[in-house]
């Protein structure tokens, strides 16, 4: 806290994505919370002229809650890194690498890390013959934006033509059944483990924003060696893209235990019905805890 009481921190939301709205529901409950903590803050939704904006505040740290491009992907990162404003959370490499879901599942593979079978499609270009059930995923769209569970050639046909309409590349993943669970890391450690029950077939983007649509229970209903080696996995996630504050480590449990690592998130929502503030809670972390503990990943980058 004494190192941040003469900062002044810049809490960056909102942007352009297609999960702006998301984003400025996270800045805002996390500038009240730096509010509570005493520090001084600004909130600043973010537009293309960002850096004068900081300039402007005499920005110190900028904390960020942007969720999608350009503020998951790495760009925010580097132009803050240039200003040589210190930031939360992970670095360029981190966040271009875990926003790509193509990318990451190279990654997963390279470490051994376990996942489903997959395969991508670019625009225009022929692919192999595709598995049923799958699901179909835009290579870099979150919130489950984009997202169809396919269960034949004509499901596919037109869960690509919708998830062509967010990006040019898309994942292809074969279909897991099981449970749902995300695992937390905050500043290299696992937070409890949290199983996901949506509402509806899957955890989409209402499942995930709309109170009452999933309940979330921790810790998830798995034994105590499962749970163990799902946050092992979640470490190792952090720790191989070289995560710096805070990750989410979104995965699955198949019937027979079986875990596979589904994606990687570098800036979790930070709002009334987020994972990872449940998570924390659970460790018996407050919001302003937390936030407090997310920014002490930007001193660190400032050292850097």
């Amino acid at each position: 806290m004494i190192n941040l009481k003469n900062k002044k921190i810049a809490v960056l939301c909102g942007g352009w994505s297609s999960e702006r709205e998301v984003s400025l529901n996270s800045g805002k409950a996390v500038y009240k919370a730096i509010k509570k903590l005493g520090l001084n803050a600004v909130l600043i939704d973010v537009n293309k002229n960002i850096a004068e904006k900081l300039k402007k505040e005499q920005t110190d740290i900028a904390y960020i809650t942007l969720h999608g491009k350009p503020g998951e992907d790495g760009t925010i990162q580097g132009m803050l890194e240039l200003m040589g404003i210190a930031y939360t959370g992970c670095g360029v490499f981190a966040s271009s690498a875990t926003i790509d879901k193509i990318v990451s599942k190279k990654m997963f593979e390279y470490a051994k890390i376990p996942t489903a079978k997959w395969t991508f499609i670019e625009k225009l270009k022929p692919f192999k013959e595709i598995e049923f059930p799958a699901v179909v995923k835009p290579a870099s769209q979150g919130s489950a934006i984009g997202i169809s569970i396919v269960k034949n050639k004509k499901e596919f046909e037109k869960a690509v033509k919708l998830a062509f309409k967010y990006e040019d590349r898309i994942l292809v993943e074969k279909y897991i059944k099981g449970i749902e669970i995300t695992a937390g890391v905050l500043n290299g450690k696992p937070l409890p483990v949290i199983e996901i029950v949506p509402k509806g077939k899957f955890y989409d983007y209402k499942s995930k924003y709309t109170v009452g649509q999933s309940a979330h229970i921790i810790p998830a209903r798995l034994s105590g060696k499962i749970l163990k080696k799902i946050q092992d996995i979640a470490v190792k996630v952090y720790n191989e893209f070289m995560c710096n504050g805070i990750c989410r480590v979104d995965m699955i449990v198949d019937k027979n235990n079986n875990i596979y690592v589904l994606e990687v998130n570098t800036l979790p929502g930070m709002t009334k019905t987020s994972l990872f503030p449940d998570a924390a809670k659970a460790a018996g972390i407050s919001f302003e805890n937390l936030v407090l503990e997310i920014l002490k990943s930007a001193l660190k980058n400032e050292k850097k």
